[in-house]
């Protein structure tokens, strides 16, 4: 594993601690189940209940030596496919993503991660492909980043951001500006107690064309080894809580319920999922 800055996507991920403001939060019912083959083979399936509507898909994850093959079919009939290629060269990847029946979606990915540089660079299967360019470069401690888009059928830059991030052994901050610089984020991360599991984050978002801000705060706690806790608020009055157990090993059952404060005779909005590892 190549320590340095990482990629462009990772800037907002490690400063909301992967994912404690929004990961395991669900209104909906959700149910999974991974199962491995002798030859090690990894089949998930997966079944989400939204109202009345009921998805799913069946994903298979193929390793061979320095090459993954994940394939996901799922209730729409589409069938796509990711296949990554870890070269010999240490920290360079090459993913190509393939969707049928939209031919036209699948694309190339070349990464490459370095002690003091992440890089990445996209371009589509098609005549006028867009072309995206992300680049990292610091370290692991103090990064600065951007991501850019190209549409060779326009000539338009199509996207354009930048971040920076910062992180000590206990806290994990990043500011990036998104959406041609229309939006602007902040998150912040602090480990309380390691032991514990014990976290608290936030996060602000304001748009500069509507002038609106939304912020979210949020904290976690593991209550033992295996019973963890999250609860998070923002300013619009939405409050939201989980439990997550672990009942046997990387099997999870996960319970969560979000509230509108401001509307507090609405009934409370409740989500359950349960993923199976076998």
């Amino acid at each position: 594993m190549v320590k340095g800055p990482g990629l462009y996507t990772d800037i907002g991920k490690k400063a909301r601690g992967e994912y404690l403001l929004f990961k395991d939060y669900q209104s909906d019912h959700k149910f999974t189940i991974t199962t491995y083959t002798e030859n090690g083979v990894a089949v998930t399936s997966s079944a989400t209940k939204k109202g009345e509507l009921l998805l799913g898909d069946l994903t298979a994850q193929i390793k061979n030596k320095n090459v993954t093959a994940d394939i996901k079919v799922d209730t729409n009939s589409r069938l796509l496919a990711t296949i990554t290629v870890d070269e010999p060269t240490p920290g360079l990847k090459s993913i190509f993503h393939l969707s049928i029946p939209d031919q036209r979606s699948g694309k190339a990915e070349v990464q490459y991660q370095h002690d003091y540089a992440g890089i990445s660079t996209c371009i589509g299967f098609n005549a006028n492909p867009v072309i995206n360019f992300s680049g990292v470069f610091g370290t692991n401690a103090l990064a600065l980043g951007t991501d850019v888009a190209f549409d060779t059928a326009s000539g338009n830059l199509t996207k354009y951001n930048a971040g920076l991030s910062f992180s000590t052994a206990d806290l994990i901050a990043s500011l990036t500006l998104n959406d041609k610089f229309d939006t602007l984020n902040a998150s912040y991360y602090h480990t309380v107690s390691p032991l514990t599991s014990t976290a608290v984050g936030a996060e602000l978002t304001h748009s500069f064309s509507t002038n609106e801000n939304t912020l979210t705060i949020g904290t976690q706690h593991a209550l033992d080894p295996l019973t963890v806790v999250k609860a998070r608020f923002n300013n619009y009055g939405k409050a939201s809580a989980l439990i997550q157990h672990e009942w046997r090993p990387k099997s999870l059952f996960t319970i969560s319920a979000e509230v509108d404060t401001r509307a507090i005779e609405k009934s409370a909005k409740v989500g359950l999922a349960l993923a199976l590892k076998s």
